[in-house]
This record gives C-alpha cells, structure tokens and sequence, in this order.
C-alpha cells in the first residue's frame, strides 16, 4: 500500500512519467484518496450495460470484495465477458455508493484473455454449493468461497509462523522421504524407481533401505531438540489410510514442535492452546469478509462460538475419567467404549458436547496404545503414558502430543520388547549425550481450518480434493 501511494507522489512530482501506477484490487478499495492514473488487472466477476454507463466489477485474488469498473458503452468489447481477464486504466475516485469506497473511472478497458461463457462451469452472480465446484479442482479457486479458503490458509500459515518466531523457535525443515515411521501404524507411501518396481525385492534401494513419505516430522525435530530448547517445522506428510472419507486427506500439512527441558505436559499443552489462540485471533482480525463468507453460508453461528472459545481456558480430564463419562452416556455408540481402547471419533466429540462444546485436552493414556518414545508414568495397575491429545467440537482429535521417554533405560526396555532396537539405535545415541526432558505435539493444519471455518468436508479446505480430477493426480 505504502509503495503505491509513492508511486503516486512520484507521478505528481514528474509529468513525464507515461505508466499509470498498478495497484491490487485491494489496495485500491482501500485506498483514501483518489488518484490520477492508475492500472487494475483482474478477471470480470460481472458485467452490466446500460445505455449510458457500462458497470464492470473485476477481481485479482487480493480481497473478496470486487473493485466496481465505471465506464463509457464505447469501451464495451464482445469478448469482455464474466470470467475474462483484463486491465483497466483510469482515474480512481470516490464512490457515490455507501457499501463500497472507491470505484475506477475507466479511460481504457483491454481483453487480456477471453473467456468461453458457454463452456465455463462457474456462472455470474451464482452461489455453486461445494460439492459442485469440488468437481474442477482446476477452476474452483476462481469462485468466492474457495479464493476466501485460500486467503484465510496464507494468513493462517503465516500467523503459525510468527507464533513460532515470536517465541523463540527455530524453524526446521524436516525431511519428507524417510525411513522412520513415526506413528508406527504402519501407513505409509513407499517410494521405488520405476526399475526397483519392476525387479526383484532382494535389489538394492535407492536409498539402500526401504523409503517412504514421512508421516511426521517429530523423530527428526526431536534430533534438533537436541542442540536448540525450541524448534518447530510446518510442512507436508503423508498417510496411505485407504480411506476416502470427510475426514481423512492423503496428503495434508502438520505443524509439530519441540520443546527441551521441560518436565510438564501442562507445558506442552500450554503451547497447544496459546497457538489456536493467537493463530484464530490473527485470522478473525486479517479475514473479517472471508472468515464471516463461511460463517454466514455454510456454519452459522461460529464465529460466536469461536469468540467464546478465545476467552476461556481449555479444559483438561484424563483418559480414565473420559472412558467413564462415555460408560455412563445416554447414547449407544458403534464402539463399545473399554479402558485400554483407543478413542474413537465419535467418542471424542461426545467427550466434547459433555463438557460443554469446548476443546478439551484428554490426558494420560494407557501405555500400550502409544508408541515406544512416549514417557512412562510408572503408574498402575492401569499403566499411563504422559500423552495428550486436543479435542474440538465437530472435528474431535486437532493435536496430539506427549513428553518423550529421555531416560535411557526405560527407552532400550520397551524397544527391545517391540524388536526395534537395531531400527532405532541412533534414538537411544540421543539419550546418551546430554538427553534432556523435552515434549511436543503436532496438529494438522487442515483439521484446523475446517473446525475455524465450520466446514464438514476436510477436502474442501483443500487447494486440490486428489480424488476428483487425474489430471491432477
């Protein structure tokens, strides 16, 4: 903004200068005083022509709203059409009209690239549900609601990282072909050449061990843990779950962190809780229009509830006390609930209506349901790990975190019980030279936007749903 109010300065300055200034559509509906020359490219969102005046509103991305085009019928093309793409040069002046504060007096109107109105499968001024647009996952971002998605996830990716920086943590980027894996549910993208596809097993690897898509970047933070106190990494993972539900993604981003000496998981849960916070903030105030386009078509009422949400402290129960309340439940579930049972999702958002439709952090899990690097309790007879997961309403599981096992003996006890000793000697190297207590958590970034957004389908917070469009497989 700052650098095309210079531009115009300039321009006033020398006459000479022949380019009118280029401003985003953004800039320009927020601009506070009129301005002489200036250039707006974008695509037609509509058009409208009247025998005096023609009415253009255009759109390049920047911002919901639509920069209002008033111009002479003279300038009035045939391929100027909803969905073509131009540039417009003018004088940006005040608007008459309340709902909008600027519009531009166009001098010159040029057709970059045409657009086949016929052919096209988004039509002027309708509201195409999701599930229609989801079907060209090549031109969806070009409707409203999804450019509105798209711009909240820019702020939200940003807003994790300056979380992020303005704590102190080191940014790390993990790798995403490894041999680890870190959940241990075995899910996982293996990756071969065309050649080790087609030959035999007993070849050797590219990598010369089996190679997959990481699932999780924890294992290899937790290497950086050990030479920096915070390190965080938001990137891409991967789980082959042959699933094609509305809750569950091929390929989605994890936001996962690190911290060293600390002993607590209230620690770890206080980050959780501090990063919704300050990342939902930063979005609600950013994205007002785009935020309040899914709150108002597609999720009423969330934007209160998220309002509420931001004021008060999650709650926390154990996982003891959360089989029992679903014991005790009205309701028949399709998964008989039993202490040493993993929670279901239907579990989790029962668990999250009982106690008032509030996150809540569930903590305390039993210890053979987790992997080997979770820190033993030492309680019994029902053996916990120090494990926590978040809870959200509509969504149910958003993070899932623990202290990690940092004293040696506990750690090689259980990977010789689980065979994994030789796999995980460089873990154990960890422990050796100066293991401190340390704990973490990851949270998926896109069961974060769809609970925010209020959205039910995870594919539709998504830039492309994979399973409707090979071309872009």
């Amino acid at each position: 903004m700052l650098g095309a109010w210079r531009g115009w300065r300039a321009l006033r300055r020398c006459s000479s200068l022949p380019r009118a200034v280029r401003l985003r559509v953004r800039q320009a509906l927020g601009a506070r005083e009129p301005a002489e020359a200036v250039r707006v490219q974008g695509w037609v969102r509509s058009v409208r022509s009247q025998k005096e005046v023609l009415f253009l509103h255009i759109n390049d991305g920047s911002s919901l709203e639509s920069l209002q085009v008033v111009a002479d019928p003279s300038l009035e093309k045939k391929d100027l059409t909803f969905g073509s793409a131009v540039e417009v040069q003018g004088k940006l002046v005040k608007s008459p009209h309340r709902m909008q504060n600027m519009e531009l007096q166009a001098e010159t109107i040029r057709v970059v690239g045409p657009c086949d109105i016929w052919s096209f499968p988004l039509k002027m001024k309708e509201r195409h549900p999701l599930e229609y647009v989801r079907q060209f996952p090549h031109l969806r971002c070009r409707n409203n609601t999804l450019g509105a998605l798209l711009r909240i996830r820019s702020e939200a990716t940003a807003g994790i990282h300056s979380f992020f920086q303005d704590n102190g943590y080191v940014h790390i980027h993990t790798p995403i072909i490894t041999s680890n894996d870190c959940e241990g549910a075995g899910e996982l993208f293996q990756i071969e050449t065309p050649r080790e596809a087609k030959e035999s097993a007993e070849m050797t690897h590219f990598f010369n061990v089996p190679a997959f898509l990481t699932v999780s970047g924890q294992l290899h933070l937790e290497v950086m843990a050990g030479a920096f106190t915070h390190v965080f990494t938001f990137g891409p993972t991967f789980r082959a779950e042959n699933s094609q539900s509305r809750r569950h993604l091929a390929e989605f981003y994890m936001v996962e962190a690190e911290l060293s000496f600390t002993e607590s998981l209230q620690d770890i849960m206080q980050v959780m809780e501090d990063l919704f916070k300050t990342v939902t903030s930063t979005v609600l105030s950013k994205c007002p229009r785009d935020v309040e386009l899914f709150h108002k078509y597609i999720a009423p009422a969330q934007k209160g509830r998220l309002e509420q949400i931001l004021k008060h402290k999650f709650m926390i129960i154990s996982y003891s006390e959360a089989v029992e309340i679903l014991k005790q439940a009205p309701q028949t579930f399709t998964f008989k609930p039993e202490w040493g049972r993993d929670l279901q999702t239907e579990h989790e958002k029962y668990l999250v209506k009982h106690c008032g439709d509030v996150p809540v952090f569930v903590v305390n899990y039993p210890y053979d349901l987790k992997p080997f690097y979770m820190r033993d309790n030492e309680d019994g007879p029902q053996h916990t790990v120090a494990a926590v997961d978040l809870l959200v309403p509509g969504v149910g599981e958003l993070c899932g975190g623990s202290l990690r096992e940092e004293r040696l003996p506990f750690l090689e006890s259980r990977l010789q019980r689980l065979g994994l000793t030789d796999t995980y000697q460089w873990y154990l190297d960890l422990r050796k030279f100066g293991s401190v207590p340390h704990g973490g958590f990851g949270m998926g970034f896109e069961r974060y936007l769809q609970y925010i957004l209020g959205v039910d389908n995870i594919k539709d917070v998504i830039p492309f749903p994979r399973f409707s469009h090979s071309c872009l497989l």
